[in-house]
């Protein structure tokens, strides 16, 4: 296998070379501590970039060493792979643009506020493996190769050494992020099992800092406090005891003035099919797992869905058992989705504003 000097080698002669050379770096090439395989090179400065994976060897003295705890559960291991993209994300900083178009950008799935099972990092008891993309380093159409070595042969192995090695992690907060998601899962599936389609913890910062940006709002939040009547409690298995607002089966009605959190409250039980990162407020806010968000939508086109059980009497003696047309109404549009959600599955249906309709 091709080393690490190899490619450096390789890219140095390269230099100045058409774009169309870089092919010839596609491969596998052996690093000090961990395996870098080039999957894909791109035809051009401007095109989609690079595909790599590096594979990080478990053991060894320069392995990624995660101890086997953090991923022993599905739960687990969705939560460790969302933190070494997020450690992955944060550490590819070091990387500048070298060039024309994207050239010496290095990119991995960007992070959300959601804690979601993606495939741009995979952790097992052998290896760890993160892919990403690589803009190759070019100067029009002409290969910078000098820049090229430096992204591929030092800043590579810089993040590899930042974010994929639990020597060189924090360990407290990797913990806490792990045991977070394994008990948001466990607070679902307890949930579901007490016949509750959602829960809103007591303390949960629901608004966010704008409508383009869902980080929690910084300033001037009010934390949510459940009303007596709705209050129930979980003890987790990591974390312990928390209390909040459990939402039952049948018609509920979320109304307030303007203003109140009526919305804020709704798009944060729909995200709660979701697990959250730790400290994004809305960690604690968990849905059950079929539910499914609609809304009205004027105009839309129905074909032969049954809303009778919302919907009768309609004008010229039409049926609804078989209903159908190309210019729904709001609310006969509302029908027609909530009847199509349970022919697909879903178990919970709400609708945004001011009604909320979980059916179970």
């Amino acid at each position: 296998m091709p080393s690490v000097q190899d490619l450096r080698d390789l890219l140095l002669r390269l230099d100045r070379q058409s774009y169309g050379a870089y092919k010839q770096i596609q491969g596998t090439y052996k690093f000090p501590g961990f395996t870098l395989l080039i999957d894909h090179v791109q035809g051009d400065p401007f095109a989609a970039p690079s595909r790599l994976r590096v594979q990080v060897p478990q053991a060894g003295r320069t392995g990624a060493e995660f101890p086997l705890e953090l991923y022993r559960s599905a739960s687990r291991s969705i939560a460790l792979q969302d933190y070494l993209n997020r450690q992955f994300d944060q550490a590819t900083q070091v990387s500048d643009r070298r060039g024309s178009g994207n050239s010496g950008l290095i990119g991995i799935l960007r992070p959300s506020q959601q804690v979601l099972d993606r495939s741009s990092i995979l952790v097992s008891a052998q290896q760890v493996e993160a892919r990403f993309t690589v803009g190759l380093p070019a100067r029009g159409r002409q290969i910078l190769g000098r820049q090229a070595a430096e992204l591929l042969c030092d800043d590579i192995p810089e993040i590899v050494d930042r974010a994929l090695r639990y020597v060189n992690l924090d360990a407290i907060a990797l913990q806490r992020h792990v045991e977070a998601v394994e008990d948001a899962d466990w607070v679902r599936q307890q949930m579901v099992e007490r016949g509750l389609v959602a829960f809103v913890a007591d303390g949960a910062q629901l608004p966010r800092h704008s409508g383009v940006d869902d980080r929690p709002l910084k300033n001037g939040a009010l934390l949510f406090q459940a009303p007596e009547a709705l209050r129930v409690a979980f003890d987790r298995p990591n974390q312990g005891r928390i209390t909040g607002m459990g939402i039952p089966p049948g018609i509920t009605l979320i109304v307030g003035g303007g203003y109140h959190g009526k919305s804020t409250l709704l798009r944060a039980i729909a995200l709660g099919i979701y697990n959250h990162i730790p400290g994004d407020g809305r960690e604690w806010v968990i849905t059950h797992p079929q539910a499914m968000k609609i809304r009205a939508e004027d105009g839309r086109s129905v074909a032969g869905v049954d809303i009778s059980p919302f919907i009768n009497h309609l004008p010229q003696g039409r049926s609804t058992s078989q209903f159908s047309t190309e210019n729904a109404s709001g609310s006969t549009s509302q029908a027609a989705s909530i009847v199509e959600a349970l022919e697909a599955g879903r178990r919970c249906c709400w609708w945004m504003k001011t009604r909320l309709q979980p059916i179970l």
